[in-house]
């Protein structure tokens, strides 16, 4: 079973199959909005409308696992979302992504990469739905190292 097998919520409830961005590059992270990560909002929006047309999508998972720090409704992160970053990439309900109680997709994204150890980590999935590589939070989403991964996924 690989990433595009996976169907998930989308923050209004609605499914979508993954398999949607099948041919594009994923950088798939868990969010919150009461985080000190919390201004990489930002960061990510803006990698996603410099990086959509060339095939670069991000997929942000709002999760409270990490110090209650999301704990809002889906229309309160939605809300945020939109008023504090104007977020235009994809959010998906609020999940779990740690522990026994992690939802599949994050137990297939931790299987070679670890479980996130906070808000805001980071998994690069190629176009084929291989996990490439995971960045904690403290990786900024305009940092070089994330960049460099970026590009070489998208050159593959």
């Amino acid at each position: 079973m690989g990433f595009h097998d996976f169907k998930v919520n989308t923050l209004d409830g609605k499914p979508k199959a993954l398999n949607e961005f099948k041919g594009k590059v994923a950088l798939v992270v868990n969010v919150a909005s009461k985080c000190g990560f919390t201004p990489q909002y930002a960061g990510l929006e803006k990698l996603h409308e410099q990086l959509k047309d060339k095939g670069v999508v991000v997929l942000g998972f709002p999760s409270n696992d990490f110090g209650a720090q999301e704990p809002g409704t889906s229309e309160q992160i939605a809300e945020f979302c939109s008023t504090k970053f104007n977020v235009q990439f994809p959010l998906f309900e609020k999940v779990q992504v740690k522990g026994a109680g992690k939802v599949p997709v994050y137990a297939f994204l931790a299987e070679k990469h670890g479980e996130p150890k906070w808000n805001f980590h980071k998994y690069l999935v190629g176009k084929n739905g291989d996990v490439k590589a995971a960045f904690p939070s403290n990786v900024a989403p305009d940092s070089k190292e994330l960049q460099d991964a970026i590009n070489k996924a998208l050159a593959e």
